[in-house]
């Protein structure tokens, strides 16, 4: 392909831009290393960072404003920055926060430190770098030229074009399984902005589910009401366990080399359970940083079998809840405010101040009349309900992994088109990536991932031939957003 001198001269001379689908956590993350990763080296970069809900920085996990809601790690583990592991407990030093290596924060509070670190690293690009927040809703994504950008189409008509696109997306709304709507008092979706606002009345709230979401949503209601009552079913009627004060030290288990079996992996790990005195800390603290690579090794018949008989034992154990929370959960159900019911969903009939709901409780059925009615079971488990990722499949830009969790992807983070080969401006990290290394929903994990994704992502810009920005006006019209190719979408800028 020859280009004119004019374009030539724009290509020499434009600055790369980047589209960051999402602007929670995993977006945010992605957004500092990679404009951190840029500055460092010389290179001007324009990322625009696109939020469904105008939350950047923040997302589902930490737009909460409940101080109650706390992180569930401690300040120590938690640094945005794999390489400076103590810049939260500066930051919350500075902040007024105390944050020893045990203190679990409020969410709240960290929602604000990734948005400070976001402002900070923003304010050190080099001349003509930028970051820009966004606000919309990505429905699509396209090429519309073989050497041309990649195209994000936006719910509101809009788009943006960019030479390389990161789909941050984190995690997804609940699955609504048996649970279809349910009139105005049903909580599709606790983490929606607003959602538990209307539950303040002290009526009783059936919460389906029992993990980390029950738990949240279970603290707020019977924190905001005196009188309120709540229920919480799951299958297992499990509950996260709570964190040491003190960490346990790490204990590793005698994983078998070479072939990798299920049955296996449950031996050697209920071996280093026994061997450390019956103590699980230190063993499930061990596992966690070698979890991909072991999710790697099992077949997938076998990582099917550890997702139906296995996963629910694992997620109680490795994802715990602070002592403090442990504290309030406990007193709540001491005084009968909180109430665990092993069973399943039977059917729930909406009437006009409540909700009748019918429980199968393994021995025998059970009728409840509640007030509210919240899904808390968690984000979905398939990708076949989030429509972006859906739309990406059928486009042939992607492919779901083999458990359908989410997409596929190479061990860089690029996407695999529909017949396996890896993508070349289109990336993907941290919840959308569950089924390729299961443990892919937490700081430690996300920032590794970012970090590594970052070189990647410059050296795919660095290798874009045509500039997003020139392309005949007459055929895509477009307006520049802060230099950005921006048609139609509500923006800020950054």
């Amino acid at each position: 392909m020859t280009l004119s001198p004019a374009r030539a001269g724009a290509v020499r001379h434009r600055v790369p831009v980047v589209a960051i689908v999402g602007g929670g956590a995993s977006g945010t993350l992605t957004a500092v290393h990679l404009l951190r990763r840029a500055t460092g080296s010389g290179v001007p970069l324009r990322v625009a960072l696109i939020d469904r809900d105008g939350r950047h920085g923040m997302g589902q996990a930490y737009a909460t404003t409940d101080p109650r809601h706390l992180l569930n790690a401690g300040a120590a583990a938690m640094s945005a920055l794999a390489d400076d592991p103590d810049h939260l407990r500066r930051w919350t030093g500075r902040a007024g926060l105390e944050a020893a290596g045990s203190t679990f924060i409020p969410r709240g509070e960290y929602g604000r430190y990734l948005r400070e670190l976001l402002d900070d690293v923003a304010g050190r690009t080099l001349p003509g770098g930028r970051l820009a927040r966004l606000t919309g809703t990505v429905t699509a994504l396209n090429r519309p030229e073989p050497y041309g950008p990649v195209r994000a189409h936006l719910a509101n008509g809009g788009r943006i074009d960019a030479d390389a696109v990161v789909l941050a997306t984190g995690n997804r709304p609940p699955a609504a399984g048996r649970v279809t709507a349910y009139g105005r008092r049903h909580i599709a979706d606790p983490w929606a902005p607003g959602a538990l606002a209307p539950i303040h009345d002290g009526a009783p709230v059936l919460i389906l589910g029992t993990g980390l979401t029950m738990v949240d949503v279970a603290i707020s209601v019977l924190g905001a009401h005196p009188d309120a009552v709540v229920y919480a079913v799951s299958r297992h009627g499990l509950l996260p366990r709570r964190h040491r004060c003190t960490p346990a030290p790490p204990v590793e288990a005698p994983v078998p080399e070479g072939e990798l079996r299920l049955s296996g992996l449950l031996a050697a790990v209920r071996a280093a359970v026994t061997a450390a005195g019956g103590d699980w800390h230190g063993v499930v603290d061990a596992l966690r940083p070698q979890v991909p690579s072991l999710w790697a090794r099992l077949s997938v018949e076998d990582r099917r079998r550890f997702l139906t008989l296995v996963a629910r034992y694992w997620e109680v154990h490795r994802h715990r809840i602070p002592p403090a929370t442990a504290d309030r959960i406990d007193a709540f159900r001491a005084a009968g405010r909180l109430r665990l019911l092993r069973g399943r969903l039977l059917s729930a009939t909406p009437g006009p101040d409540e909700v009748t709901v019918r429980l199968d409780e393994g021995g025998g059925e059970r009728e409840l009349r509640v007030g509210w009615f919240v899904n808390g079971t968690g984000p979905a488990a398939d990708v076949s309900g989030d429509p972006l990722l859906c739309g990406l499949i059928t486009a042939g830009l992607a492919r779901p992994d083999p458990l359908r969790l989410g997409l596929d992807a190479d061990e860089t983070g690029a996407l695999l088109d529909g017949a396996g080969r890896p993508q070349e401006k289109i990336f993907a990290l941290g919840p959308p990536l569950r089924g390729l290394r299961y443990e892919t929903t937490a700081i430690p994990e996300i920032r590794a991932q970012a970090a590594a994704l970052a070189p990647h992502v410059l050296h795919a810009v660095a290798a874009t031939p045509v500039p997003a920005q020139v392309r005949p006006a007459a055929r895509t019209p477009a307006t520049l957003h802060d230099g950005f190719p921006v048609t139609g979408s509500r923006a800020t800028a950054g």
